[in-house]
């Protein structure tokens, strides 16, 4: 006789596998190849296209400030032991300030031993300061104090209309801290808030179909702006710095990875759609909201990846910070100045300042390497007009650094505060699927393209 299991025992009806052509990842792959083949085809029209990526990269930062205060608000609220807030704080900014120094020093390193600038013997007199006037301007308003006194918003509702990240993350801490603090009196407050995720990260799966066409825009935008031929002349650079990037992923953080106990090529598989999101827009900000999500989905706890992934947008610059290194030791290389061994450590005490002090600012790589070499006198500031026809073939591989860093960063973090459910993160890195609660798959089941 054939005896039936009750509902709940049955077993989970498996996944059901989308066809290649309708996966995210394969789309924004296809979009990308398109553009570039436009682009370099028909350059006038590729340039044209520049509207579509900035279209799509003004939708998703669009719904940032909401995502970031409904997951930090939430997820502090639902904490019992409000300790951990400054616990994971504390942890995430350690980790920050290690790995960002090791990235200044990586970049450091690599350009003294390659010596990419070395055989151009450009005469610092024939420079045009005009070319950066805008990236040195920015730089010179640029300060520590400045920085830190510009994360506390005027108002409330100027963090959100403002979009600066800093602002809303400083906001949603202090909010999610004060409906702890109250209580029961505060929940229905809090599952407000909890409801109002569900159509909010519907809305973000929505906007994520239009990335195919955000990522071809920018790529069209790229090549035909730029063109592939302006990366020939300065080819040893850029080659450097794509290498470099590619050792400090791979075993740099690869170790930290292994010493935590999984694979950065699993993770770098898993959140693939994301990086190639942000290969396509050059802007890590494209792919914040949807990295969140998979975090979440990895095992770590709502409340450390809405306090480190946000954070680590602004503090946590990985690819900056190599760019930043090995770019002045370029421009020092090519103008055929010598630096001291001081000047170098000058340079990148001076870069661990600045990279925080410009955080957030649009070019903040342009803005944070002018900042740099204004205060090492040495190296002329107009030789950045040098890299400025490639900086936005090297923007790519900046964002792709920086995405892997902070989600490698969200995974480490968690797991040091026990935050990180490794059933959960083994079956995600995998490519399983565990079952979900039901409330869960309503309110996020929509962000990330099922595989």
């Amino acid at each position: 006789m054939a005896i039936s299991l009750p509902a709940h025992h049955a077993p989970a009806e498996p996944p059901v596998k989308k066809p290649l052509y309708a996966q995210l990842y394969v789309q924004v792959l296809v979009a990308i190849a398109a553009g570039i083949a436009l682009g370099h085809f028909y350059p006038q029209l590729g340039a044209d296209l520049k509207p579509l990526g900035d279209a799509f990269i003004k939708l998703v930062k669009m719904i940032i400030a909401p995502v970031i205060f409904l997951t930090i608000a939430t997820g502090i609220a639902g904490m019992s032991d409000l300790k951990k807030v400054g616990r994971v704080a504390g942890k995430a900014m350690l980790y920050f300030i290690t790995f960002s120094t090791l990235a200044l020093i990586v970049g450091l390193v690599i350009g003294n031993l390659v010596q990419p600038g070395a055989s151009m013997h450009i005469d610092p007199a024939t420079l045009d300061p005009g070319a950066i006037q805008e990236y040195t301007t920015k730089a010179h308003d640029q300060s520590i104090v400045a920085f830190l006194m510009n994360i506390i918003p005027t108002t409330i509702v100027g963090a959100f209309s403002g979009g600066d990240i800093l602002q809303v993350l400083f906001f949603s801490v202090l909010f999610g801290i004060s409906l702890a603090m109250v209580g029961e009196k505060a929940r229905p407050v809090t599952d407000f808030l909890t409801a109002v995720s569900a159509p909010m990260f519907k809305l973000v799966g929505i906007l994520m179909k239009a990335a195919p066409i955000g990522a071809f825009g920018a790529m069209a935008f790229t090549i035909g702006k730029y063109g592939i031929g302006s990366v020939v002349n300065l080819a040893m650079l850029v080659g450097t710095f794509y290498v470099t990037s590619a050792f400090f992923v791979f075993v740099v953080l690869g170790a930290v990875c292994r010493y935590n106990g999984f694979s950065i090529f699993a993770l770098i598989r898993y959140i693939k759609e994301e990086l190639l999101l942000v290969l396509g827009t050059s802007s890590s900000e494209a792919a914040l909201p949807t990295l969140m999500d998979k975090m979440e989905k990895a095992g770590a706890e709502k409340s450390v990846v809405g306090l480190v992934v946000p954070t680590g947008y602004s503090f946590n610059l990985d690819g900056t910070n190599i760019y930043m290194t090995l770019a002045a030791l370029f421009i020092a290389q090519a103008t055929g100045i010598h630096l001291s061994f001081g000047e170098q450590i000058m340079l990148l005490l001076v870069a661990m300042l600045s990279s925080k002090g410009a955080a957030g600012i649009t070019g903040a790589g342009f803005v944070t390497l002018a900042a740099t070499l204004t205060a090492v006198p040495s190296v002329p500031v107009a030789g950045i007009a040098l890299i400025l026809g490639i900086d936005r073939f090297m923007s790519e591989c900046r964002a792709l650094t920086n995405l892997t860093g902070n989600a490698v960063a969200t995974l480490v973090v968690a797991r040091w505060e026990g935050a990180l459910d490794k059933e959960k993160l083994d079956a995600a890195l995998s490519g399983k699927k565990l079952p979900a609660p039901a409330a869960e798959d309503a309110a996020r089941g929509a962000m990330v393209p099922a595989e």
